[in-house]
Protein backbone atom coordinates (compact mmCIF):
# COMPACT_ATOMS: atom_id res chain seq x y z
CA UNK A 1 0.00 0.00 0.00
CA UNK A 2 1.15 3.47 -0.55
CA UNK A 3 0.93 6.47 1.50
CA UNK A 4 -2.46 7.61 -0.05
CA UNK A 5 -3.40 3.76 0.93
CA UNK A 6 -4.08 2.84 -2.42
CA UNK A 7 -2.42 -0.47 -3.94
CA UNK A 8 1.39 0.17 -4.87
CA UNK A 9 1.73 -1.46 -8.46
CA UNK A 10 4.81 -3.22 -9.20
CA UNK A 11 7.56 -1.48 -11.83
CA UNK A 12 6.42 -4.42 -14.40
CA UNK A 13 2.46 -3.37 -13.86
CA UNK A 14 3.10 0.70 -14.13
CA UNK A 15 5.77 0.06 -17.33
CA UNK A 16 2.59 -2.17 -18.73
CA UNK A 17 0.05 0.77 -18.40
CA UNK A 18 2.23 3.55 -19.71
CA UNK A 19 3.07 1.78 -22.83
CA UNK A 20 -0.87 0.92 -22.97
CA UNK A 21 -1.29 4.91 -22.21
CA UNK A 22 1.23 5.43 -25.05
CA UNK A 23 -0.53 3.43 -27.74
CA UNK A 24 -3.34 5.08 -26.83
CA UNK A 25 -2.25 8.62 -27.22
CA UNK A 26 -0.64 7.09 -30.92
CA UNK A 27 -3.47 5.70 -31.64
CA UNK A 28 -5.78 8.82 -31.45
CA UNK A 29 -2.93 11.05 -32.91
CA UNK A 30 -3.48 8.75 -36.15
CA UNK A 31 -7.22 9.10 -35.70
CA UNK A 32 -6.95 12.46 -36.03
CA UNK A 33 -4.59 12.46 -38.94
CA UNK A 34 -6.75 10.02 -41.06
CA UNK A 35 -10.06 11.76 -40.18
CA UNK A 36 -8.43 14.66 -41.72
CA UNK A 37 -7.78 12.99 -44.39
CA UNK A 38 -10.53 11.30 -45.32
CA UNK A 39 -12.93 14.39 -44.89
CA UNK A 40 -10.36 16.48 -47.07
CA UNK A 41 -10.67 13.28 -49.91
CA UNK A 42 -13.14 11.65 -49.82
CA UNK A 43 -15.84 12.42 -46.96
CA UNK A 44 -19.19 10.03 -46.57
CA UNK A 45 -17.28 8.38 -49.41
CA UNK A 46 -18.92 4.88 -48.24
CA UNK A 47 -22.74 6.06 -48.82
CA UNK A 48 -22.76 6.54 -52.40
CA UNK A 49 -22.20 1.92 -52.57
CA UNK A 50 -25.09 2.47 -50.34
CA UNK A 51 -27.26 5.04 -52.10
CA UNK A 52 -26.83 2.96 -55.54
CA UNK A 53 -26.87 -0.44 -54.00
CA UNK A 54 -30.51 0.77 -52.84
CA UNK A 55 -31.81 3.17 -56.02
CA UNK A 56 -31.29 -0.09 -58.32
CA UNK A 57 -33.57 -2.20 -56.00
CA UNK A 58 -35.86 0.84 -55.81
CA UNK A 59 -35.63 0.92 -60.04
CA UNK A 60 -36.22 -3.05 -60.04
CA UNK A 61 -32.72 -3.42 -60.97
CA UNK A 62 -29.94 -6.41 -59.77
CA UNK A 63 -28.78 -5.38 -56.85
CA UNK A 64 -25.50 -7.33 -57.14
CA UNK A 65 -24.80 -6.10 -61.24
CA UNK A 66 -23.05 -8.30 -63.18
CA UNK A 67 -19.10 -7.60 -63.78
CA UNK A 68 -19.50 -5.50 -61.03
CA UNK A 69 -15.90 -3.65 -60.31
CA UNK A 70 -15.08 -4.88 -56.97
CA UNK A 71 -12.41 -2.62 -56.99
CA UNK A 72 -14.83 0.19 -57.35
CA UNK A 73 -16.29 2.79 -54.68
CA UNK A 74 -19.47 2.04 -55.45
CA UNK A 75 -19.22 -1.91 -55.71
CA UNK A 76 -21.98 -3.62 -52.70
CA UNK A 77 -20.37 -6.61 -50.61
CA UNK A 78 -23.02 -7.06 -48.11
CA UNK A 79 -26.01 -8.88 -47.76
CA UNK A 80 -29.82 -7.67 -49.03
CA UNK A 81 -31.06 -6.85 -46.02
CA UNK A 82 -29.02 -4.13 -45.57
CA UNK A 83 -29.79 -2.39 -49.07
CA UNK A 84 -33.64 -3.12 -48.27
CA UNK A 85 -33.79 -0.76 -45.00
CA UNK A 86 -31.43 1.66 -47.03
CA UNK A 87 -34.18 1.79 -49.68
CA UNK A 88 -36.39 4.72 -48.24
CA UNK A 89 -32.79 7.13 -47.93
CA UNK A 90 -32.18 6.28 -51.86
CA UNK A 91 -35.26 8.22 -52.19
CA UNK A 92 -34.21 11.44 -51.33
CA UNK A 93 -31.12 13.62 -52.88
CA UNK A 94 -28.16 12.28 -52.57
CA UNK A 95 -26.64 14.97 -50.39
CA UNK A 96 -29.71 14.64 -47.48
CA UNK A 97 -29.42 10.75 -47.75
CA UNK A 98 -25.40 11.60 -46.97
CA UNK A 99 -25.97 13.85 -44.15
CA UNK A 100 -28.93 11.55 -42.35
CA UNK A 101 -26.66 8.21 -42.63
CA UNK A 102 -24.04 10.37 -41.36
CA UNK A 103 -26.76 11.34 -39.01
CA UNK A 104 -27.69 7.46 -38.19
CA UNK A 105 -23.53 6.47 -38.26
CA UNK A 106 -22.09 9.05 -35.32
CA UNK A 107 -25.20 8.02 -33.10
CA UNK A 108 -24.28 4.89 -33.18
CA UNK A 109 -20.75 5.48 -32.28
CA UNK A 110 -21.94 7.30 -28.90
CA UNK A 111 -24.61 5.07 -28.19
CA UNK A 112 -21.96 2.48 -27.97
CA UNK A 113 -19.48 4.69 -26.00
CA UNK A 114 -22.36 5.07 -23.51
CA UNK A 115 -23.26 1.56 -23.17
CA UNK A 116 -19.35 0.83 -22.68
CA UNK A 117 -19.50 3.56 -20.43
CA UNK A 118 -18.13 7.26 -20.47
CA UNK A 119 -16.52 7.57 -17.15
CA UNK A 120 -14.50 4.66 -17.62
CA UNK A 121 -11.24 4.88 -18.49
CA UNK A 122 -10.74 1.46 -20.52
CA UNK A 123 -13.63 2.51 -22.76
CA UNK A 124 -11.32 5.64 -23.57
CA UNK A 125 -8.12 3.73 -23.69
CA UNK A 126 -9.91 1.62 -26.29
CA UNK A 127 -10.91 4.64 -28.38
CA UNK A 128 -7.39 5.64 -28.58
CA UNK A 129 -6.06 2.41 -29.42
CA UNK A 130 -8.22 1.61 -32.04
CA UNK A 131 -8.46 5.55 -33.06
CA UNK A 132 -7.48 4.90 -36.63
CA UNK A 133 -10.07 2.80 -37.46
CA UNK A 134 -12.83 5.05 -35.33
CA UNK A 135 -11.83 7.89 -37.17
CA UNK A 136 -11.98 5.88 -40.59
CA UNK A 137 -15.29 5.03 -40.04
CA UNK A 138 -16.99 7.72 -38.96
CA UNK A 139 -15.36 10.04 -42.18
CA UNK A 140 -16.35 7.96 -44.82
CA UNK A 141 -19.66 7.13 -42.78
CA UNK A 142 -19.27 3.00 -42.89
CA UNK A 143 -21.88 0.68 -41.39
CA UNK A 144 -19.63 -0.82 -39.43
CA UNK A 145 -20.27 1.89 -36.54
CA UNK A 146 -23.68 0.41 -36.69
CA UNK A 147 -22.21 -3.37 -36.61
CA UNK A 148 -20.00 -2.56 -33.52
CA UNK A 149 -23.17 -0.77 -31.54
CA UNK A 150 -25.32 -3.92 -32.32
CA UNK A 151 -22.58 -6.46 -31.04
CA UNK A 152 -21.55 -4.04 -28.30
CA UNK A 153 -25.44 -4.71 -27.35
CA UNK A 154 -24.66 -8.65 -27.88
CA UNK A 155 -28.21 -9.63 -27.64
CA UNK A 156 -29.44 -12.77 -29.96
CA UNK A 157 -31.42 -9.38 -32.01
CA UNK A 158 -28.56 -7.33 -32.48
CA UNK A 159 -25.90 -10.20 -33.28
CA UNK A 160 -28.30 -11.77 -35.76
CA UNK A 161 -28.99 -8.10 -37.43
CA UNK A 162 -25.69 -7.09 -37.73
CA UNK A 163 -24.73 -10.39 -39.45
CA UNK A 164 -27.23 -9.90 -42.07
CA UNK A 165 -25.27 -6.23 -42.49
CA UNK A 166 -21.96 -7.37 -42.54
CA UNK A 167 -22.87 -11.28 -42.38
CA UNK A 168 -19.29 -12.23 -39.87
CA UNK A 169 -20.64 -11.03 -36.47
CA UNK A 170 -22.81 -14.25 -36.05
CA UNK A 171 -19.61 -15.99 -35.16
CA UNK A 172 -20.25 -14.17 -31.86
CA UNK A 173 -22.81 -16.14 -31.32
CA UNK A 174 -20.11 -19.18 -30.10
CA UNK A 175 -20.09 -17.66 -27.26
CA UNK A 176 -24.26 -18.98 -26.37
CA UNK A 177 -22.69 -22.08 -27.64
CA UNK A 178 -19.40 -22.04 -25.49
CA UNK A 179 -21.65 -21.39 -22.36
CA UNK A 180 -24.13 -23.80 -22.99
CA UNK A 181 -27.08 -20.77 -23.26
CA UNK A 182 -29.21 -22.64 -25.65
CA UNK A 183 -32.33 -19.97 -24.98
CA UNK A 184 -29.94 -17.41 -25.92
CA UNK A 185 -28.57 -19.19 -28.79
CA UNK A 186 -32.34 -20.57 -29.78
CA UNK A 187 -33.37 -17.32 -30.04
CA UNK A 188 -30.75 -16.34 -32.63
CA UNK A 189 -31.05 -18.94 -34.61
CA UNK A 190 -35.21 -18.09 -35.00
CA UNK A 191 -33.77 -14.06 -35.32
CA UNK A 192 -31.29 -15.13 -38.27
CA UNK A 193 -33.84 -16.87 -40.22
CA UNK A 194 -36.78 -14.36 -39.62
CA UNK A 195 -34.06 -11.89 -41.13
CA UNK A 196 -33.15 -14.16 -43.83
CA UNK A 197 -37.02 -14.85 -44.38
CA UNK A 198 -37.59 -11.04 -44.89
CA UNK A 199 -34.63 -10.61 -47.26
CA UNK A 200 -36.43 -13.73 -49.36
CA UNK A 201 -39.94 -12.57 -49.18
CA UNK A 202 -38.89 -9.00 -50.51
CA UNK A 203 -35.81 -9.80 -52.61
CA UNK A 204 -35.64 -12.84 -53.71
CA UNK A 205 -33.50 -12.59 -56.60
CA UNK A 206 -31.20 -10.55 -54.51
CA UNK A 207 -31.12 -12.96 -51.68
CA UNK A 208 -29.80 -16.17 -54.22
CA UNK A 209 -27.34 -13.46 -56.07
CA UNK A 210 -25.66 -12.57 -52.73
CA UNK A 211 -24.28 -15.98 -53.20
CA UNK A 212 -22.16 -14.93 -55.84
CA UNK A 213 -20.86 -12.27 -53.40
CA UNK A 214 -19.19 -14.75 -51.31
CA UNK A 215 -16.91 -16.31 -54.02
CA UNK A 216 -13.16 -15.47 -53.93
CA UNK A 217 -13.32 -12.63 -55.98
CA UNK A 218 -15.38 -10.55 -54.21
CA UNK A 219 -12.26 -10.11 -51.33
CA UNK A 220 -10.85 -7.85 -54.37
CA UNK A 221 -7.76 -6.12 -54.69
CA UNK A 222 -7.76 -3.88 -51.46
CA UNK A 223 -4.83 -3.39 -48.42
CA UNK A 224 -6.32 -6.70 -46.35
CA UNK A 225 -5.24 -7.47 -43.07
CA UNK A 226 -6.49 -11.39 -43.46
CA UNK A 227 -4.67 -13.91 -43.53
CA UNK A 228 -6.49 -15.00 -46.50
CA UNK A 229 -4.73 -13.08 -48.56
CA UNK A 230 -1.78 -15.04 -48.07
CA UNK A 231 -3.54 -18.26 -48.53
CA UNK A 232 -7.40 -19.38 -47.97
CA UNK A 233 -5.80 -22.55 -46.80
CA UNK A 234 -3.95 -20.50 -43.61
CA UNK A 235 -7.20 -18.77 -43.28
CA UNK A 236 -9.37 -21.65 -42.90
CA UNK A 237 -7.34 -23.21 -40.30
CA UNK A 238 -7.10 -20.26 -37.96
CA UNK A 239 -10.93 -19.43 -38.46
CA UNK A 240 -11.00 -22.68 -36.75
CA UNK A 241 -8.34 -22.13 -34.13
CA UNK A 242 -10.35 -19.29 -33.46
CA UNK A 243 -13.27 -21.29 -33.25
CA UNK A 244 -11.94 -23.43 -30.58
CA UNK A 245 -10.12 -20.94 -29.17
CA UNK A 246 -13.05 -18.86 -27.85
CA UNK A 247 -15.50 -22.09 -27.30
CA UNK A 248 -12.72 -22.83 -24.63
CA UNK A 249 -13.03 -19.10 -23.03
CA UNK A 250 -16.71 -18.64 -23.22
CA UNK A 251 -17.39 -19.56 -19.53
CA UNK A 252 -14.06 -17.55 -18.25
CA UNK A 253 -14.26 -13.45 -17.80
CA UNK A 254 -12.42 -13.53 -21.26
CA UNK A 255 -15.04 -15.48 -23.49
CA UNK A 256 -16.89 -12.80 -24.94
CA UNK A 257 -14.04 -10.43 -25.95
CA UNK A 258 -12.52 -13.69 -27.43
CA UNK A 259 -15.89 -14.44 -30.00
CA UNK A 260 -15.65 -10.47 -30.64
CA UNK A 261 -12.35 -11.09 -32.05
CA UNK A 262 -13.20 -13.65 -33.42
CA UNK A 263 -16.25 -12.25 -35.65
CA UNK A 264 -14.07 -9.35 -36.18
CA UNK A 265 -10.72 -10.83 -37.46
CA UNK A 266 -12.31 -13.44 -39.30
CA UNK A 267 -13.87 -11.87 -42.48
CA UNK A 268 -11.60 -13.04 -45.43
CA UNK A 269 -11.50 -9.29 -46.48
CA UNK A 270 -10.18 -7.79 -43.82
CA UNK A 271 -9.70 -3.84 -43.76
CA UNK A 272 -8.59 -1.50 -40.76
CA UNK A 273 -11.75 0.54 -40.48
CA UNK A 274 -13.76 -2.60 -39.34
CA UNK A 275 -11.40 -3.26 -36.09
CA UNK A 276 -13.61 -0.70 -35.01
CA UNK A 277 -15.90 -3.85 -33.80
CA UNK A 278 -13.48 -4.54 -31.38
CA UNK A 279 -14.84 -1.84 -29.07
CA UNK A 280 -17.73 -4.41 -28.36
CA UNK A 281 -15.15 -6.31 -26.33
CA UNK A 282 -14.91 -4.80 -23.22
CA UNK A 283 -19.05 -5.17 -22.37
CA UNK A 284 -19.78 -8.47 -21.80
CA UNK A 285 -23.83 -8.54 -23.03
CA UNK A 286 -25.13 -8.86 -19.64
CA UNK A 287 -27.94 -6.21 -19.89
CA UNK A 288 -25.78 -3.72 -17.36
CA UNK A 289 -23.78 -1.06 -18.21
CA UNK A 290 -20.69 -0.92 -16.77
CA UNK A 291 -19.89 1.37 -14.19
CA UNK A 292 -16.64 3.62 -13.91
CA UNK A 293 -14.76 1.07 -11.81
CA UNK A 294 -15.31 -1.58 -14.27
CA UNK A 295 -17.67 -3.93 -13.29
CA UNK A 296 -20.74 -4.66 -14.72
CA UNK A 297 -20.06 -6.42 -17.76
CA UNK A 298 -16.46 -5.68 -17.95
CA UNK A 299 -14.19 -8.77 -19.36
CA UNK A 300 -11.28 -6.99 -17.35
CA UNK A 301 -12.84 -7.73 -13.74
CA UNK A 302 -15.39 -10.72 -12.79
CA UNK A 303 -18.59 -9.30 -11.19
CA UNK A 304 -19.47 -9.92 -7.74
CA UNK A 305 -22.29 -12.07 -9.05
CA UNK A 306 -20.00 -14.86 -10.70
CA UNK A 307 -18.61 -18.03 -9.59
CA UNK A 308 -14.92 -19.20 -10.04
CA UNK A 309 -15.06 -20.34 -13.62
CA UNK A 310 -16.94 -16.72 -14.63
CA UNK A 311 -20.81 -18.09 -14.86
CA UNK A 312 -23.29 -16.19 -13.22
CA UNK A 313 -24.16 -18.30 -10.01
Amino acid sequence: MDEMGGVRLSPARRFARLGVFALAVVGALAGVGVLWIHLAGDPLADVRAYYDAAARLNAGQPLYPVGQDVNGPTAYFYPPLFAILFRPLALLPFEVAAATWEGIVVAAFVATLWLLGLRRRETWIAVGILGLPIAWTLAVAQAHSVVTLLLTIGSPFGIALAANLKLFPLLAGVWFVGRRDWHRLSLLAAWTAAFLAIQVVLEPQATLDFLEALRPQWVGDVRNLSPYALSPALWAVLLVGGVLLALRLARTRWGWAAAVALATLSPPRLLIYMLVALLAALREPTGRRPSATGLSGDPMARSADEGEDGDAT
